[in-house]
């Protein structure tokens, strides 16, 4: 088997995963499901590898390479594709909002509408629900990140706004992965509440990952969040929205905040 048919089989299982249809363009039935990719689809400039349709529009693209293939490189050719969708064809915006570059090992993707859009890379691919719940956004999570209001300081300490203030910056200059630091004392779990409730409440965020590497850890957390007064509403971080700490892989579907415990492989928790 050639590397490019390799390719295209990997993708074609986290595809079925996702929930998608798969089809040729030869017998295209964009009625049997929600979610049909098509390969080899035609367009103004040749073919794309994988058409995305979500309820019988267009919606994306995929880029299939031969695992190895520095996807980072290959941006291009998928924007190539998503501005050149005929426009005769059913789709909700042209260019294409989302574009996939993938290997069946690496996955990258970009959400054209964002602000400074990049690809990413991610897990595998989106569900078709996903994609048109996105889709139908008036704003994306990233373009929301750049117009959170300002920082009601009440009751917190110098460094501590001076933290989400920067993270906000950071936030707003499409820089999602920062990093602050705090002396031990100074406050860093309050902190880290007020921003999550910034990210839940103003940025829409659906869920929020909160790691630690003790399970004591975990419940302290939890009760941290179930103390927090917010400030703009006056009520409990808990009553406002659902915290869980995962226990086992039973996830709670409406829980907003996830406390997962991790740990090192020489970590003795006693």
């Amino acid at each position: 088997m050639k590397p490019e048919e390799k390719a295209r089989q990997d993708i074609d299982q986290l595809l079925t995963k996702a929930g998608w249809l798969i089809q040729s363009v030869d017998e295209i039935n964009l009625g049997a499901g929600l979610g049909v990719a098509v390969r080899e689809y035609p367009i103004k400039s040749g073919f794309v590898d994988y058409a995305l349709f979500v309820d019988r529009k267009a919606i994306g693209v995929i880029e299939a390479k031969s695992a190895g293939t520095t996807l980072s490189g290959v941006a291009e050719q998928s924007e190539k594709y998503i501005r050149n969708f005929p426009d005769n064809v059913l789709h909700f915006t042209l260019p294409l909002p989302f574009a996939y570059e993938s290997t069946g090992v690496e996955t990258f993707f970009r959400d054209e509408r964002d602000p400074a859009h990049r690809s990413r890379r991610v897990f595998g691919f989106h569900k078709p629900e996903t994609l048109l719940e996105w889709v139908k956004e008036d704003e994306t999570l990233r373009e929301r990140l750049q117009k959170l209001p300002p920082l009601i300081t009440d009751g917190l300490r110098d460094c501590q706004i001076e933290a989400v203030n920067n993270l906000d910056l950071s936030f707003e200059e499409t820089r999602p992965r920062a990093l602050i630091q705090m002396a031990t004392g100074s406050g860093k779990t309050f902190t880290a509440v007020t921003f999550v409730y910034r990210l839940i409440k103003f940025a829409k965020a659906r869920r929020v990952l909160f790691l630690v590497d003790r399970r004591t850890l975990g419940r302290q957390t939890r009760g941290e969040f179930a103390q927090y007064f917010t400030p703009d509403d006056g009520r409990k971080f808990t009553e406002l929205y659902n915290v869980q700490l995962l226990s086992s892989n039973v996830i709670d579907p409406v829980s907003k905040v996830r406390f997962f415990v991790f740990r090192f492989r020489d970590h003795d928790e006693r």
